[in-house]
Protein backbone atom coordinates (compact mmCIF):
# COMPACT_ATOMS: atom_id res chain seq x y z
CA UNK A 1 0.00 0.00 0.00
CA UNK A 2 2.79 2.28 0.53
CA UNK A 3 3.62 2.82 -3.37
CA UNK A 4 -0.14 4.48 -3.54
CA UNK A 5 -0.22 6.37 -0.12
CA UNK A 6 2.73 8.27 -0.53
CA UNK A 7 2.34 11.51 1.48
CA UNK A 8 -1.17 11.14 1.39
CA UNK A 9 -1.61 11.95 -2.00
CA UNK A 10 -4.30 10.84 -4.42
CA UNK A 11 -3.07 7.85 -6.59
CA UNK A 12 -3.75 8.43 -10.08
CA UNK A 13 -3.81 5.68 -12.51
CA UNK A 14 -3.38 6.76 -16.21
CA UNK A 15 -5.49 3.92 -17.61
CA UNK A 16 -4.39 3.47 -21.10
CA UNK A 17 -6.56 -0.08 -21.64
CA UNK A 18 -6.19 -0.46 -25.04
CA UNK A 19 -5.92 2.37 -26.40
CA UNK A 20 -3.17 1.69 -27.72
CA UNK A 21 -5.19 -0.29 -31.03
CA UNK A 22 -2.37 -2.84 -30.57
CA UNK A 23 0.46 -0.36 -31.93
CA UNK A 24 3.42 -1.12 -29.52
CA UNK A 25 4.55 2.75 -30.87
CA UNK A 26 1.24 4.06 -29.55
CA UNK A 27 1.45 2.63 -26.30
CA UNK A 28 4.73 3.99 -25.60
CA UNK A 29 3.73 7.36 -26.71
CA UNK A 30 0.78 7.34 -24.23
CA UNK A 31 3.56 6.47 -21.59
CA UNK A 32 5.27 9.48 -22.54
CA UNK A 33 2.08 11.84 -22.50
CA UNK A 34 0.81 10.03 -19.19
CA UNK A 35 4.44 11.03 -17.29
CA UNK A 36 4.26 14.63 -19.04
CA UNK A 37 0.30 14.56 -17.32
CA UNK A 38 1.50 13.82 -13.88
CA UNK A 39 -0.13 9.92 -14.08
CA UNK A 40 1.70 8.14 -10.95
CA UNK A 41 0.78 4.97 -13.02
CA UNK A 42 -0.46 4.08 -16.37
CA UNK A 43 -2.64 0.98 -17.05
CA UNK A 44 -3.15 -1.61 -19.90
CA UNK A 45 -4.82 -4.83 -20.19
CA UNK A 46 -3.34 -7.94 -20.45
CA UNK A 47 -5.38 -11.02 -22.20
CA UNK A 48 -5.62 -13.91 -24.53
CA UNK A 49 -8.58 -13.54 -26.42
CA UNK A 50 -9.19 -17.03 -26.32
CA UNK A 51 -9.24 -17.15 -22.76
CA UNK A 52 -11.70 -13.98 -22.58
CA UNK A 53 -14.62 -14.21 -24.77
CA UNK A 54 -16.41 -17.06 -26.85
CA UNK A 55 -15.77 -16.66 -30.85
CA UNK A 56 -19.26 -15.28 -30.80
CA UNK A 57 -19.44 -13.13 -27.96
CA UNK A 58 -21.27 -9.84 -29.18
CA UNK A 59 -20.27 -6.55 -28.89
CA UNK A 60 -21.43 -4.03 -25.89
CA UNK A 61 -23.83 -0.99 -27.36
CA UNK A 62 -20.62 1.17 -26.97
CA UNK A 63 -18.14 -0.78 -28.76
CA UNK A 64 -20.87 -1.25 -31.87
CA UNK A 65 -21.28 2.51 -31.99
CA UNK A 66 -17.59 2.79 -31.78
CA UNK A 67 -16.01 0.20 -33.46
CA UNK A 68 -19.08 -1.13 -35.83
CA UNK A 69 -19.82 -4.45 -36.82
CA UNK A 70 -18.01 -7.78 -35.64
CA UNK A 71 -18.14 -9.86 -32.75
CA UNK A 72 -15.83 -9.01 -29.54
CA UNK A 73 -13.45 -11.79 -30.38
CA UNK A 74 -12.35 -10.14 -33.89
CA UNK A 75 -12.16 -6.54 -31.96
CA UNK A 76 -10.36 -7.69 -29.04
CA UNK A 77 -8.01 -10.09 -31.01
CA UNK A 78 -6.66 -6.90 -32.72
CA UNK A 79 -5.52 -5.04 -29.54
CA UNK A 80 -3.79 -8.23 -27.58
CA UNK A 81 0.26 -7.41 -26.21
CA UNK A 82 2.87 -10.00 -26.37
CA UNK A 83 5.00 -10.81 -23.59
CA UNK A 84 7.59 -8.98 -25.39
CA UNK A 85 5.40 -5.70 -25.47
CA UNK A 86 4.79 -6.24 -21.91
CA UNK A 87 8.48 -6.37 -21.23
CA UNK A 88 9.30 -3.10 -22.98
CA UNK A 89 6.45 -1.22 -21.98
CA UNK A 90 7.00 -1.85 -18.69
CA UNK A 91 11.13 -1.40 -19.12
CA UNK A 92 10.18 1.42 -20.51
CA UNK A 93 7.90 3.19 -18.11
CA UNK A 94 10.00 2.08 -15.41
CA UNK A 95 13.13 4.59 -17.14
CA UNK A 96 10.43 7.16 -17.74
CA UNK A 97 9.64 7.05 -13.74
CA UNK A 98 5.89 6.16 -14.30
CA UNK A 99 4.34 2.46 -12.81
CA UNK A 100 3.46 0.21 -15.01
CA UNK A 101 0.16 -1.86 -14.23
CA UNK A 102 -2.04 -3.70 -16.08
CA UNK A 103 -5.27 -5.66 -15.61
CA UNK A 104 -5.40 -9.25 -16.38
CA UNK A 105 -8.51 -10.89 -17.58
CA UNK A 106 -7.45 -14.67 -17.57
CA UNK A 107 -5.02 -16.74 -15.39
CA UNK A 108 -2.31 -17.08 -18.09
CA UNK A 109 -2.34 -13.50 -18.02
CA UNK A 110 -1.54 -13.10 -14.40
CA UNK A 111 1.13 -15.06 -14.64
CA UNK A 112 2.43 -12.81 -17.30
CA UNK A 113 2.49 -10.22 -14.76
CA UNK A 114 3.89 -12.13 -12.32
CA UNK A 115 7.09 -12.54 -14.67
CA UNK A 116 7.16 -8.88 -15.00
CA UNK A 117 7.15 -8.21 -11.32
CA UNK A 118 4.27 -5.97 -11.19
CA UNK A 119 3.52 -4.37 -8.22
CA UNK A 120 0.09 -3.98 -7.78
CA UNK A 121 -2.97 -5.62 -9.72
CA UNK A 122 -6.03 -4.12 -11.31
CA UNK A 123 -9.35 -6.03 -11.71
CA UNK A 124 -12.19 -4.72 -14.09
CA UNK A 125 -15.31 -4.69 -12.59
CA UNK A 126 -16.33 -7.42 -15.40
CA UNK A 127 -14.62 -9.44 -13.39
CA UNK A 128 -16.17 -9.22 -9.68
CA UNK A 129 -17.72 -11.62 -9.84
CA UNK A 130 -15.10 -13.87 -11.36
CA UNK A 131 -14.09 -15.51 -7.48
CA UNK A 132 -11.69 -17.87 -9.36
CA UNK A 133 -9.59 -15.22 -10.91
CA UNK A 134 -9.67 -12.92 -7.59
CA UNK A 135 -8.52 -16.33 -5.42
CA UNK A 136 -5.79 -16.66 -7.87
CA UNK A 137 -4.62 -13.24 -8.01
CA UNK A 138 -4.84 -12.62 -4.68
CA UNK A 139 -2.52 -15.94 -3.58
CA UNK A 140 0.26 -13.33 -4.13
CA UNK A 141 0.02 -11.50 -1.79
CA UNK A 142 0.11 -7.93 -3.56
CA UNK A 143 -2.42 -4.81 -3.24
CA UNK A 144 -5.29 -5.36 -5.22
CA UNK A 145 -7.42 -2.47 -6.80
CA UNK A 146 -11.08 -3.64 -7.09
CA UNK A 147 -13.24 -1.56 -9.46
CA UNK A 148 -16.89 -2.46 -8.53
CA UNK A 149 -19.18 -1.21 -11.61
CA UNK A 150 -22.44 -2.91 -11.92
CA UNK A 151 -22.22 -4.47 -8.84
CA UNK A 152 -24.20 -4.29 -5.36
CA UNK A 153 -22.94 -4.27 -1.83
CA UNK A 154 -23.82 -8.26 -1.88
CA UNK A 155 -21.69 -9.17 -4.74
CA UNK A 156 -18.96 -6.41 -3.63
CA UNK A 157 -18.82 -8.83 0.01
CA UNK A 158 -18.63 -11.89 -1.90
CA UNK A 159 -15.17 -10.27 -4.15
CA UNK A 160 -13.75 -8.94 -0.63
CA UNK A 161 -14.27 -12.38 1.20
CA UNK A 162 -12.75 -14.42 -1.57
CA UNK A 163 -9.96 -12.07 -1.70
CA UNK A 164 -9.88 -11.80 2.07
CA UNK A 165 -9.73 -15.53 2.70
CA UNK A 166 -6.44 -15.72 0.29
CA UNK A 167 -4.95 -14.30 3.34
CA UNK A 168 -4.93 -10.61 0.80
CA UNK A 169 -6.49 -7.65 3.03
CA UNK A 170 -4.39 -5.42 0.38
CA UNK A 171 -7.64 -4.30 -1.30
CA UNK A 172 -8.73 -1.02 -2.44
CA UNK A 173 -12.53 -0.52 -4.02
CA UNK A 174 -12.99 1.30 -6.37
CA UNK A 175 -16.70 2.93 -7.58
CA UNK A 176 -17.37 2.72 -10.61
CA UNK A 177 -20.20 2.89 -13.36
CA UNK A 178 -19.60 1.00 -16.31
CA UNK A 179 -21.22 2.93 -18.54
CA UNK A 180 -18.86 4.10 -21.59
CA UNK A 181 -19.69 7.43 -21.47
CA UNK A 182 -20.93 7.74 -18.03
CA UNK A 183 -23.90 10.31 -17.34
CA UNK A 184 -23.51 12.45 -14.40
CA UNK A 185 -27.16 10.65 -13.05
CA UNK A 186 -25.65 7.70 -12.85
CA UNK A 187 -22.17 8.64 -11.29
CA UNK A 188 -24.25 7.95 -8.11
CA UNK A 189 -20.72 8.93 -5.90
CA UNK A 190 -21.91 9.10 -2.72
CA UNK A 191 -21.94 5.10 -3.11
CA UNK A 192 -17.92 5.50 -2.91
CA UNK A 193 -18.77 6.81 0.65
CA UNK A 194 -20.91 3.78 1.12
CA UNK A 195 -18.06 1.18 0.45
CA UNK A 196 -15.97 2.72 2.62
CA UNK A 197 -18.17 2.55 5.38
CA UNK A 198 -19.45 -0.97 4.33
CA UNK A 199 -16.01 -2.49 3.94
CA UNK A 200 -13.63 -0.36 6.52
CA UNK A 201 -11.26 -0.14 3.30
CA UNK A 202 -9.45 2.40 1.11
CA UNK A 203 -11.69 3.74 -1.61
CA UNK A 204 -11.06 5.43 -4.83
CA UNK A 205 -13.13 5.73 -7.96
CA UNK A 206 -13.15 5.12 -11.75
CA UNK A 207 -14.25 7.82 -13.84
CA UNK A 208 -16.01 7.28 -17.04
CA UNK A 209 -17.41 10.81 -17.48
CA UNK A 210 -16.47 12.76 -20.14
CA UNK A 211 -15.39 15.83 -18.21
CA UNK A 212 -13.10 16.21 -15.26
CA UNK A 213 -15.21 17.45 -12.91
CA UNK A 214 -16.63 14.25 -11.24
CA UNK A 215 -13.04 12.82 -10.43
CA UNK A 216 -11.99 15.94 -8.64
CA UNK A 217 -15.30 15.80 -6.67
CA UNK A 218 -14.10 12.07 -5.57
CA UNK A 219 -10.94 13.41 -4.18
CA UNK A 220 -12.42 16.43 -2.37
CA UNK A 221 -14.41 13.40 -0.59
CA UNK A 222 -11.76 10.96 0.14
CA UNK A 223 -10.78 8.78 -2.81
CA UNK A 224 -7.41 7.39 -2.91
CA UNK A 225 -7.00 6.21 -6.27
CA UNK A 226 -8.43 7.89 -9.38
CA UNK A 227 -8.66 6.00 -12.56
CA UNK A 228 -9.45 7.94 -15.92
CA UNK A 229 -9.15 6.21 -19.25
CA UNK A 230 -6.79 7.93 -21.10
CA UNK A 231 -5.81 8.59 -25.14
CA UNK A 232 -4.13 10.39 -27.43
CA UNK A 233 -7.14 11.24 -29.34
CA UNK A 234 -10.62 10.66 -28.96
CA UNK A 235 -10.75 10.69 -32.73
CA UNK A 236 -8.75 7.89 -33.06
CA UNK A 237 -10.62 3.96 -33.97
CA UNK A 238 -11.23 2.00 -31.09
CA UNK A 239 -13.76 1.19 -28.48
CA UNK A 240 -12.87 3.21 -25.32
CA UNK A 241 -11.34 6.41 -27.14
CA UNK A 242 -14.50 8.68 -27.13
CA UNK A 243 -14.96 7.91 -23.17
CA UNK A 244 -10.87 8.86 -22.39
CA UNK A 245 -9.27 12.14 -21.49
CA UNK A 246 -6.60 13.32 -23.91
CA UNK A 247 -3.15 14.16 -22.95
CA UNK A 248 -3.74 18.18 -21.99
CA UNK A 249 -7.10 17.37 -20.41
CA UNK A 250 -5.72 14.80 -18.32
CA UNK A 251 -3.10 17.22 -17.08
CA UNK A 252 -5.64 19.43 -16.48
CA UNK A 253 -7.78 17.01 -13.98
CA UNK A 254 -3.89 15.55 -12.42
CA UNK A 255 -3.44 19.85 -11.52
CA UNK A 256 -6.60 19.92 -10.53
CA UNK A 257 -6.48 16.91 -8.11
CA UNK A 258 -3.50 18.08 -6.52
CA UNK A 259 -4.71 21.89 -6.00
CA UNK A 260 -7.89 19.78 -3.90
CA UNK A 261 -5.17 18.16 -2.02
CA UNK A 262 -3.47 21.39 -1.17
CA UNK A 263 -6.83 23.08 -0.38
CA UNK A 264 -8.12 19.83 2.15
CA UNK A 265 -5.41 20.62 4.74
CA UNK A 266 -5.34 18.80 7.81
CA UNK A 267 -9.03 19.37 9.01
CA UNK A 268 -7.46 21.74 12.11
CA UNK A 269 -9.47 24.82 12.63
CA UNK A 270 -7.23 27.53 13.21
CA UNK A 271 -5.77 30.51 11.57
CA UNK A 272 -3.32 30.05 9.13
CA UNK A 273 -0.17 31.61 8.60
CA UNK A 274 -0.59 33.74 5.60
CA UNK A 275 -4.02 35.38 7.33
CA UNK A 276 -2.08 36.96 9.98
CA UNK A 277 -1.78 39.96 8.29
CA UNK A 278 -5.88 39.85 7.38
CA UNK A 279 -6.33 39.31 10.73
CA UNK A 280 -4.79 42.90 11.62
CA UNK A 281 -6.43 44.93 9.13
CA UNK A 282 -9.99 43.10 9.42
CA UNK A 283 -10.44 42.61 13.03
CA UNK A 284 -11.58 45.48 15.45
CA UNK A 285 -11.07 46.92 18.44
CA UNK A 286 -12.39 48.73 21.08
CA UNK A 287 -11.92 52.60 20.54
CA UNK A 288 -13.55 55.74 22.43
CA UNK A 289 -16.00 57.22 20.69
CA UNK A 290 -15.21 60.24 21.82
CA UNK A 291 -12.28 61.88 24.17
CA UNK A 292 -12.98 60.00 27.53
CA UNK A 293 -11.44 62.10 30.39
CA UNK A 294 -9.87 60.99 33.75
CA UNK A 295 -12.21 59.49 36.45
CA UNK A 296 -14.82 58.51 33.19
CA UNK A 297 -16.04 55.08 33.62
CA UNK A 298 -16.49 53.50 30.49
CA UNK A 299 -19.86 52.50 29.10
CA UNK A 300 -21.19 51.21 25.64
CA UNK A 301 -22.27 55.12 24.99
CA UNK A 302 -18.48 56.13 24.77
CA UNK A 303 -17.23 53.29 23.05
CA UNK A 304 -16.62 51.90 19.30
CA UNK A 305 -15.57 48.63 17.49
CA UNK A 306 -13.42 49.65 14.53
CA UNK A 307 -10.67 48.45 12.51
CA UNK A 308 -7.65 47.55 12.78
CA UNK A 309 -6.95 45.14 15.30
CA UNK A 310 -4.56 47.57 17.57
CA UNK A 311 -6.11 47.27 21.00
CA UNK A 312 -8.16 45.34 22.92
CA UNK A 313 -10.51 42.56 21.22
CA UNK A 314 -14.48 43.24 21.43
CA UNK A 315 -14.18 39.90 22.63
CA UNK A 316 -13.36 40.99 25.70
CA UNK A 317 -15.81 44.38 26.03
CA UNK A 318 -17.63 42.71 29.08
CA UNK A 319 -14.09 42.96 31.10
CA UNK A 320 -13.63 46.95 30.70
CA UNK A 321 -17.32 47.96 30.80
CA UNK A 322 -17.56 50.13 34.35
CA UNK A 323 -14.45 50.81 34.57
CA UNK A 324 -12.82 53.76 35.27
CA UNK A 325 -10.61 55.71 33.11
CA UNK A 326 -6.86 56.54 34.59
CA UNK A 327 -5.56 58.46 31.62
CA UNK A 328 -7.39 60.12 28.96
CA UNK A 329 -8.38 58.26 25.67
CA UNK A 330 -8.39 60.50 22.65
CA UNK A 331 -11.32 59.71 20.05
CA UNK A 332 -10.59 56.93 17.92
CA UNK A 333 -7.73 56.28 20.50
CA UNK A 334 -7.37 51.88 21.13
CA UNK A 335 -8.53 51.49 24.60
CA UNK A 336 -6.15 49.54 26.85
CA UNK A 337 -5.94 47.85 30.08
CA UNK A 338 -3.22 50.59 31.22
CA UNK A 339 -5.60 53.64 31.28
CA UNK A 340 -7.82 51.98 33.17
CA UNK A 341 -8.23 50.72 36.51
CA UNK A 342 -11.11 49.06 38.76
Amino acid sequence: MEELFQNNRCFIIAEAGVNHNGSLELATKLIDEAKEAGADAIKFQTFRTENLVTKDAPKAEYQMNNTGEGTQFEMLKKLELSLEDHIKLKEYAQHKGIMFISTPFDFESVDLLEKLGVLIYKVSSGDLTNIPLLRYIAKFKKPIILSTGMANLGEVELAVNAIKEKGNDNIILLHCTSNYPTDYEDVNLKAMITLKDAFKLPVGYSDHTTGIEVAIAAVAMGARVIEKHFTLDRNMEGPDHKASLDPIEFRNMVQSIRNIEKALGDGIKRCSRNEENTKFFARRCIVAKRKLNVGEKVTYENIHFKRPEKGISPVFVDMILNKTVIKEIDKDEPITFDKLSG
